[in-house]
């Protein structure tokens, strides 16, 4: 942690799951502040009241900003003397993107460039930005939107290393279990109230990424991280009904009921794509997928030989290591959500 021995870290979305698990990570450390910035000032006072109970001690070292990031004015206030940033602000419920795309386009991208903008004026010295699987080969509003984030990222990654300051790279994750919002706490619920567990297609394949998984990807592209990479975690997967499985042999059998595919949802999801696999590096848990930096004047470029523009397979949750009920029950055990649950 001596990286961050006596820095401010700025989590935008930071009331969020992911932002409660990098409290619960770097709290104690010898870290200096660590700024949450949000739009729900409800989320933000529980929040405080949380930390006041459980880390009387440090909790004064968290600092909270109401504002948007859709807002360039509120970011740039929320940044003199940040050193780091985690940027989690995002929309991502799928169904809710595809309705509402335009909110999707403002907060996971027009904001994505207000944060950087704000973040490279400021000098700031890295940010770790989040994206999703979804943003491969997207085939929805959500998906769509961060993979022009990404662009974004990348876009601006270019302007701060010709300028020689902030270095800007991107994590792409999979579902992260019993983050806000996700199928896990849904199946558990349902169960709870009597009621048998929907799923959508017991067929469909997704990777399964604890919150801890989800902060040490956002820590080692902090640590290794030139500007413009993209970081990706190896992750294992399961179908959707042996998630459905794993829940009920933990939580008890209330029956399924299929209820079709939704809005924009893939069978199965891809972590890295055939493009990318080209310029990986495999880094053993990790993929890093460094920054295409050719300019735009392509005539100075000259290639001899065949010229590759895709590998022959991208990395999907369908190809990585699939989990069976045991595997996921094993997996779901990794959580705290789970464990608390169960009252473990």
């Amino acid at each position: 942690m001596s990286s961050f021995s006596g820095a401010t870290l700025l989590i935008t979305g930071g009331t969020g799951s992911f932002g409660h698990t990098v409290l619960k990570h770097f709290l104690t450390t010898d870290i200096g502040q660590i700024r949450i910035f949000s739009r729900d000032e409800k989320k933000q006072d529980d929040m405080r009241h949380e930390l006041q109970a459980r880390y009387p001690e440090h909790a004064r070292k968290v600092k909270f900003y109401v504002g948007d990031v859709r807002d360039p004015r509120s970011v740039a206030d929320a940044m003199p003397g940040v050193d780091y940033i985690f940027h989690a602000a995002a929309l991502k419920q799928v169904p809710s993107c595809e309705f509402f795309p335009m909110q999707a386009v403002k907060t996971n991208v027009e904001g994505t460039d207000n944060v950087l903008h704000a973040a490279i004026d400021a000098g700031v010295k890295r940010v770790v930005c989040l994206s999703t699987d979804k943003a491969a080969y997207p085939i929805n509003a959500m998906g769509i939107s961060k993979a022009m984030m990404e662009h974004v990222i990348y876009a601006n990654a270019r302007v701060a290393a010709e300028r020689g300051g902030t270095v800007i790279c991107c994590t792409r994750y999979g579902n992260v279990m019993c983050s806000r919002g996700s199928v896990i706490p849904l199946f558990i619920d349902q169960i709870r109230a009597g009621n048998p567990i929907t799923i959508t297609n017991p067929d469909m394949t997704r990777f399964l990424m604890n919150l801890d998984e989800a902060v040490e990807l956002v820590r080692f592209a902090f640590e290794h991280a030139v500007s413009g990479d993209l970081f990706v975690q190896k992750a294992d997967a399961s179908t959707i009904g042996d998630l459905a499985k794993g829940v009920q042999r933990l939580f008890g059998d209330s029956g399924t009921r299929i209820i079709g595919t939704r809005h924009g949802e893939k069978l199965y999801e891809t972590l890295v794509t055939r493009e990318e696999r080209l310029r990986a590096v495999d880094m053993g848990d990790y993929f890093r997928v460094a920054a295409d930096n050719r300019d735009l004047n392509y005539d100075k470029f000259f290639v001899e030989g065949k010229v590759e523009t895709q590998s022959d397979e991208s990395y999907t949750s369908s190809n990585t290591r699939l989990l069976d009920v045991d595997g996921v029950v094993k997996k779901l055990l990794t959580t705290d959500y789970v464990k608390n649950c169960l009252g473990r």
